[in-house]
């Protein structure tokens, strides 16, 4: 039986010239987090550090929650109020399926401490931006559909055991610049403890945080992030809360983010989605028109393993993700180019019929714990393929479409889906 801490304690951020080192402690046991980068201006000026220990706050849960402490000192930490919100949102909220998987409330967490923060005005260009990839369809449409009168670079963060292969490879194709952080997670963390608590954390918020200390450490205005609008969804509710798999993705905290930033460094410095008003549906119509990345891309999370002995070399055809891809892509791509990038026929195996029901909302009692759209998506792409006579020896395919009563058409996904807080200097 696991049992909670007692105390969690930010014990310091170290900022040196090209590296961030965050200090924790969890009930009096260290636990370090370092982040290096390449491609930026020194770290160590005031508003680059002022950025970075909003990164650290966040950053913390990784190490909070093998303990899920009853308290939380924040010390000598600089945090204001919109950043103690997004802290606080991301405690609750961004541990959502932590919480839930673990049947552990966070209600009761009570977080002290912290010293008030300066607001800075740097110079930064707005036509400079950074776009955080990660070698999916969802950040190579935001490239290549990005105003190309901006002066573009992309964001890639690796971990200690070395890059991603097949992230890298989508890159290159891109042709434009990187910009690069390596993170070193505590070993103690990584060695997954049988004392320790498990479970997911906002792992998109902390690289949204380290893409905005790249972009102000080397004078960009902006911080360009792949979210669709679907990924504000909730996969359940539980003791009266959303818990969302994607919360770290989500429109509420994109505006957590920007107004913690603005309380730093001023409404100049924009950070939002280009795909917020987007659905999945069309990215995948616009990825299919890109025929030039349909082989390197990647989003198999198996692929992306921390161990590079672990890691997968091609799509495993096994996973959530790789169903829900192929599912997407398929209303637009032939069956046989989507075997060619795939190696497989996820939709068409029978093995994989419970996890498409899951993904359509007919099968658990909420959606994957997985980056994937709404059941509403995916009943849409369903329907749509199996009217399509190369897919009609698929049988489940045209059963499961007589049992989905999706609320929205496929025209509809196509057309823009709520708000979005992209300027017009962003758009073509």
């Amino acid at each position: 039986m696991r049992t909670r801490a007692q105390l969690f304690r930010y014990a310091g951020l170290e900022v040196d010239l090209d590296t961030l080192t965050g200090h924790y402690e969890l009930d009096g046991r260290p636990f370090s987090e370092s982040v290096t980068f390449e491609g930026v201006g020194h770290l160590t000026t005031p508003v680059v550090t002022a950025v970075a220990n909003l990164w650290y706050l966040v950053a913390g849960l990784s190490y909070y929650k093998a303990g899920a402490a009853l308290r939380v000192d924040l010390a000598s930490t600089p945090v204001g109020p919109k950043g103690r919100a997004l802290l606080h949102a991301a405690l609750h909220d961004g541990l959502g399926e932590f919480s839930f998987r673990n049947d552990l409330p966070l209600d009761d967490v009570i977080v002290e401490g912290g010293v008030d923060v300066e607001q800075f005005s740097p110079l930064l260009n707005p036509q400079q931006v950074l776009t955080p990839f990660g070698g999916g369809i969802d950040s190579v449409v935001t490239v290549t559909r990005l105003n190309a009168n901006l002066d573009q670079a992309l964001f890639i963060v690796s971990p200690a055991s070395g890059r991603f292969a097949s992230l890298e490879a989508t890159a290159a194709v891109t042709g434009l610049p990187v910009v690069r952080a390596t993170r070193a997670l505590d070993p103690q963390i990584l060695l997954a403890d049988d004392s320790f608590f498990q479970g997911h954390v906002p792992v998109t918020t902390m690289i949204t945080l380290l893409a905005a200390v790249a972009a102000t450490a080397s004078g960009r205005g902006g911080v360009v992030m792949s979210n669709e609008h679907s990924s504000s969804s909730p996969n359940l509710r539980w003791r009266d809360r959303d818990v969302n798999h994607q919360w770290s993705k989500s429109w509420v905290a994109e505006e957590l983010v920007a107004d913690a930033l603005d309380e730093l460094v001023g409404h100049e410095f924009l950070v939002a989605s280009f795909l917020r008003d987007r659905s999945e549906l069309w990215v995948a119509q616009m990825f299919s028109r890109q025929p030039e990345y349909h082989h390197v891309f990647r989003s198999c999370n198996r692929a992306f393993a921390q161990e590079t002995s672990q890691r997968a070399a091609n799509w495993c055809g096994e996973c959530d993700k790789c169903l829900f891809i192929n599912l997407i892509l398929a209303p637009f791509l032939t069956r046989a180019a989507l075997r060619e990038i795939f190696g497989s026929e996820p939709l068409a195996d029978p093995n994989r019929a419970d996890q498409l029901c899951a993904l359509l909302g007919l099968g658990l009692d909420h959606k994957p714990f997985e980056c994937v759209g709404d059941p509403d998506e995916s009943a849409v792409a369903l329907v749509k393929v199996s009217a399509l006579d190369e897919w009609a020896d698929v049988p489940h395919l045209g059963e499961l479409s007589l049992r989905v009563s999706p609320d929205r058409d496929f025209d509809e996904l196509l057309a823009p889906q709520g708000p979005s807080r992209v300027p017009a200097r962003w758009l073509r």
